[in-house]
Formats: C-alpha cells, structure tokens, sequence
C-alpha cells in the first residue's frame, strides 16, 4: 500500500471518489485515468463478490486507493477484501460503540485486534508477507455507516472508538429507520445530520458523503465534510450516453 489514503483521511484532507459498482475492470480503469482521490467499491449492493472485486482492484488499486464496503459488519467479509488488498472497508449499519469496536477488531492484526493471518494478494501471495503486516495496522482505513437511528443517537460513543478513521453517512437509509423513507429534506432528518456532522467534526473526525451528483455533494464539502463520493459508474454511463443520443436527435 503507497498511497497513505489512512493518512489523508485522518489529516482531513479533502477526498474525492466517485462508486464503482460494475463488474468489469475496465470501467474502473477508464475512471482511474481522471484524477479521482479513491473508489468506493460496493460490495454490498449489486453484483461484486470476491472473483469480481479482485478483478477491480488488481485493474487499478496500483493508480487509486480502493475502499470496499462489505455487506455487513462482520468478520468474514472484511477479512475477505482486506485479504484481497482493499486501502480500507466502509461497514454498513455500525449502530452502537460496540459494533464498532468489533469492526476495528475485525481489520487489525494482533494485539490491537483479531484479523486472521493469511497469504492472500495483499500479502503478494506470501512473498511480501512480514512487509503487509507490518504495515496493515497503521495503513488500512476504517470507516463505518451511519445510516440508522440508532447509530445517530449513539454517535458521540461511536466517534470515541480508537481506531475508527471516518463516519459514512447515509441519509437514505437513515431517513427510513426514521420513517421518512426518501425525506432527506425532512426536518428532522436534516435535524439527525447536521448532529453527527457536528459531532464528527468535534472530535477530528472525517465525514463521508455520497450523492448521485456534483451538485448534490458539492454543499456538504463546502460544510467540511471530506471523503465525498459523487457519482455512480452506471448512472455516469447512461447520463453520458443520453446526452449524445439527445444531441444526435436534435432534442
């Protein structure tokens, strides 16, 4: 790992990524040559699983730093993209200190945690074995969602927890677990937000925030947050596409 995204993350500075979500290498690798700060590989919704998500970040990780978010706050999968070579893991639902101090567990080698030991392609494949776990601990990025209720009204026990790099938020699923599915406008949900953004930026904490578009990211990197992710693989695809068709068309 050369590219101390941990270090960014930890120093604020301001990083821009956009998600991957598509199979196939190549798209990743056609993003890589814009400039971007790191990827947010999903691994949770869509179709990426391990043979995929291998694929992607030996297409690229060598140019951008590669953020895989698991499909769930535990140990298997973490160790898994970890193993696979992964600058960090986003976790979803992390709703109490506790699950959080498990995730720190589950992504840091003995003593400071539990992480399995094994020669996977972080490791190059045993050849750069004592290497990678030297530097594992002090290298991978953790990040964690808060996308629940629950985890807004824990957030100042969540933020406390020693080894956590940043805060993701995510208003949609936090507006659900709060029964305004979609509301993000909602006064309340803006409400539950602008608390965990205060609360993060209180302790030195960096904050994550998606949006489908610039625009709709833009104003919360303006408010300080800085691991802003802007963009979808598929959707940049379809808009680009769309509006060369419309062009053709006349429209």
């Amino acid at each position: 790992m050369t590219h101390n995204f941990r270090q960014k993350l930890r120093d604020l500075e301001p990083l821009i990524g956009t998600m991957i979500t598509l199979d196939t290498p190549a798209t990743a690798e056609i993003l890589a040559e814009l400039g971007y700060d790191w990827f947010f590989v999903d691994g949770e919704h869509g179709p990426l699983e391990s043979s995929e998500l291998l694929g992607i970040l030996r297409a690229v990780d060598h140019k951008v730093p590669c953020v895989v978010r698991v499909p769930a706050a535990e140990e298997t999968p973490i160790k898994k993209v970890l193993d696979l070579g992964a600058a960090g893991v986003i976790v979803p639902m992390v709703n109490t200190a506790e699950q959080a101090a498990d995730v720190v567990k589950f992504s840091r080698y003995a003593p400071a945690g539990s992480r399995g030991v094994g020669l996977a392609r972080a490791h190059g494949y045993g050849l750069t074995f004592s290497e990678y776990v030297d530097a594992a601990n002090e290298e991978v990025a953790v990040i964690v969602q808060t996308e629940h209720i629950d985890s807004v009204n824990n957030i100042e026990k969540i933020v406390a927890v020693e080894g956590i790099d940043a805060i993701q938020l995510g208003p949609y699923d936090l507006s659900a677990s709060m029964g305004k599915m979609g509301q993000v406008d909602d006064p309340e949900v803006v409400q539950a937000i602008d608390h965990v953004i205060k609360t993060c930026q209180s302790a030195g904490l960096a904050i994550g925030w998606f949006g489908v578009t610039a625009d709709a990211v833009k104003p919360y990197l303006d408010r300080g947050c800085t691991l802003m992710t802007a963009g979808v693989d598929t959707l940049m695809l379809a808009s680009a596409g769309k509006r060369v068709l419309d062009t053709m068309r006349g429209k």
